[in-house]
């Protein structure tokens, strides 16, 4: 029951305070419990089951307890598809005591209890129907008493049950089953038809896309923001769309639902792997896509695509050893673009805000706000050290955007240059008690759902592709949009036609 403090918080939080909560909640979860456990209490397996359990419940109730996080299937995913980077920050001596006291000890003390077999199945049988009898009436007469209150608050919170602890083991089940298990889809080829519109100028496009982790629009002075988050763009000429939402809450749910043709409500990951995406989709227009990473892969993105991840000792002034800043990305881009010729497309995956490591994310020289926290057991500093390190972050990307944007007017002798950035999802920073990201989306507040989405193009641009540039602006500054809309505006910004195409969605076709 200690793992699953937690809920029991929570409901008796949403109870307004009615103390019988506190008694009710534990002695419910353990009714079920023991239903569970005596189904799966199989000879010789039943140990190794309840340590695994033990260890994983442990590394979840901090994760649950420091941060409000819920073990359901997209964080599982999101664990899973993570590397040994991304992993390795969120360790601190916070979590490592509490793998240790919580899970490491427990399990040592498991393993000098001897289980005593009864000498027959049909005993064993009878006394765990007994035992499971015995709970199911504990249930039943909580729910006699209890359903009407119990009811009321799962009807109105349904995340409940994602809160439950080892809900982590059920979904990495789920997850292994459908990733590992599962005969894949047959594969879906879109956008065939796809065809360049030639530019007035008959100069080819040169498209950079900055692929952004975890910023937020809130702390975007462009979004309105009160710190000047934006200082090296601000004069640039940046469209900024103030309302923007994600698909997911988390990298690994959100990157290819935003690439591929699928909405939000309707996303399947599975299908998303076996179909082409946006990218794909230039590259039947004839379009030379390549994806550049720095943030620990492409999550099938990329599959058909020349990709190239970046090594974490790349460069010896811009990386560690274990991550480089996102400057990394423009290194080697003048060769790529100079080794190719006519239409390209450069999608550089940023590490961008990711935390709880946020200091590593950006140089010294870049930090404008100070006291920041830099330690990755964020739970120990004060609010103000973790908003100010996480906007430092933001102030670093905008650097590499600024520099993106110089890179390419360098290029628009030769080719017609755009640019577009925008971020995956958002990120927590303490508001409602609720840190990083993966909240599930049902309930995920706005701080992990609304993201910045900036475009950059010259008049020239503009004109060479047929765009109302002034509509764009001003649709921006009023419009609702989402990571729905990428698909069919990256297609419409660079001047493709097919009929994969949703003129609906395309930002640069919506009449205002």
């Amino acid at each position: 029951m200690v793992f699953n403090y937690p809920i029991n918080e929570k409901i008796y939080e949403l109870s307004q305070g009615q103390s019988i909560f506190l008694f009710m909640t534990p002695a419910l979860l353990t009714c079920v419990f023991i239903i569970i456990f005596s189904l799966i209490a199989f000879p010789y397996l039943f140990k190794s089951i309840v340590v695994i359990l033990t260890i994983t419940s442990a590394m979840a109730f901090y994760a649950a307890l420091q941060y409000n996080t819920m073990f359901d299937y997209a964080m599982i995913e999101n664990v899973f598809e993570s590397n040994v980077d991304e992993a390795s920050s969120y360790l601190s001596s916070a979590s490592i005591f509490y793998l240790i006291a919580f899970g490491i000890v427990p399990v040592l003390l498991l393993l000098k209890v001897k289980i005593v077999r009864n000498v027959s199945w049909s005993k064993e049988i009878f006394h765990r129907a007994a035992l499971i009898s015995v709970a199911i009436v504990g249930m039943l007469l909580i729910s006699v008493f209890y359903f009407k209150d119990y009811a009321s608050i799962g009807r109105n919170n349904s995340y409940l049950n994602k809160m439950i602890n080892p809900a982590d083991a059920f979904n990495t089940v789920k997850y292994i089953n459908n990733t590992y298990l599962t005969e894949p889809l047959e594969y879906i080829t879109i956008g065939e038809d796809a065809q360049i519109i030639p530019a007035k100028n008959g100069k080819p496009t040169l498209m950079v896309v900055l692929v952004g982790e975890t910023a937020r629009a809130q702390n975007s002075a462009y979004n309105g923001y009160s710190r000047e988050t934006n200082p090296y763009t601000k004069d640039l000429g940046l469209i900024a769309f103030q309302n923007v939402s994600s698909c997911g809450t988390a990298t690994a749910h959100s990157l290819p639902c935003m690439f591929s043709n699928m909405p939000r409500t309707n996303y399947n990951k599975e299908r998303a792997n076996n179909q082409d995406d946006v990218l794909d989709v230039l590259t039947h227009a004839g379009v030379k896509s390549v994806w550049v990473d720095n943030d620990g892969g492409d999550k099938a993105v990329a599959k058909n695509i020349e990709k190239e991840m970046i090594a974490d000792n790349a460069d010896a002034k811009l990386c560690n050893g274990s991550s480089c800043y996102d400057e990394i990305l423009l290194k080697g881009l003048d060769q790529r673009i100079q080794n190719s010729k006519g239409d390209q497309l450069y999608a550089l995956h940023m590490i961008g805000s990711h935390g709880p490591t946020y200091w590593k994310r950006y140089p010294d020289n870049i930090a404008v706000f100070s006291p920041a926290c830099n330690r990755s057991d964020i739970e120990n500093c004060s609010d103000e050290e973790i908003t100010n390190v996480y906007d430092n972050t933001l102030v670093y990307t905008d650097y590499v955007i600024a520099q993106t944007i110089e890179k390419l007017k360098t290029y628009s002798d030769k080719y017609n240059v755009v640019m577009l950035y925008i971020s995956d999802h958002g990120e927590s920073l303490g508001e409602n008690g609720l840190y990083l990201h993966g909240a599930p989306y049902m309930i995920a507040p706005k701080e992990q759902t609304h993201v910045p989405w900036y475009i950059w193009m010259s008049d020239d641009y503009a004109n060479q592709k047929g765009i109302d540039k002034k509509s764009v602006i001003e649709k921006a500054a009023t419009g609702q949009y989402s990571h729905d809309n990428l698909f069919h505006t990256m297609l419409g910004l660079y001047g493709v036609k097919t009929d994969a195409k949703d003129n609906a969605l395309d930002i640069m076709a919506i009449q205002s």
